[in-house]
């Protein structure tokens, strides 16, 4: 019987995109989440805050949020996670899968042992093979549009058996350059939630935005 780790694997596989939620206030994280599935979003990371401004708990609250919210609809995961607690606490709030900006084993390993997708943060063969050896589901590349879409041609030649995402200045005009590479998928952040539409509430232009990323990680 397949497991909702397996699950959520095959489900990035098929997909290609995971939506990363940063510093939404609270009141607008349904609704703007509700616009990103409506476009057809399946996977959200709600990163964790590095400046302190947001504690630990309030962000596995969110996760907790809309990890009921969406139950059995969306999966949610967390984001720039770099401690064994965070990821505890990401297990505890309903989270799926664990994004993570560096290789950092012991988080790779408490992941794994929560049952949850472990996608670590890597940019160099050394630390790509290491995050590999450690048990990561997917190695997140980034900052990826540092080096771009010849960098991961020239990495996935001797490292076709490690499945990578392409993260840091991905937009819908450059995810082509990508999947030719063989990339797995991607990660985007602020140009797939236009802070603009957001102030707005034009919840309806997001769910387009969304649907046109959607259809360029597929390569549509």
């Amino acid at each position: 019987m397949k497991g909702i780790r397996q699950e959520i694997i095959e489900t990035i596989v098929r997909e290609r995109l995971i939506v990363i939620v940063r510093g939404i206030e609270k009141s607008k994280l349904i609704p703007l989440s509700e616009a990103m599935y409506e476009g057809g979003v399946r996977l959200l990371e709600v990163t964790y805050s590095t400046d302190g401004k947001v504690t630990d708990e309030e962000t596995a609250e969110s996760i907790k949020q809309l990890s009921e919210h969406f139950k059995g609809r969306m999966h949610i995961g967390a984001g720039t996670v770099v401690t064994k607690r965070q990821v505890k606490l990401t297990k505890e709030a309903g989270g799926e899968f664990i994004i993570a900006p560096d290789t950092n084993p012991k988080v790779i390993e408490k992941t794994i042992s929560l049952d949850m997708v472990s996608i670590p943060g890597a940019l160099t063969p050394t630390e790509i093979c290491t995050a590999h050896r450690c048990g990561a589901d997917f190695v997140k590349l980034f900052p990826v549009t540092s080096l771009g879409a010849e960098y991961v041609k020239a990495i996935k030649a001797p490292l076709g058996g490690v499945k990578l995402l392409a993260v840091g200045g991905v937009n819908d005009k450059n995810m082509g350059d990508y999947l030719k590479t063989g990339i797995s998928g991607f990660g985007v952040g602020s140009n797939i939630i236009d802070k603009k539409l957001l102030e707005k509430e034009d919840y309806s232009a997001i769910t387009e935005l969304a649907k046109r990323y959607v259809n360029a990680a597929k390569g549509e």
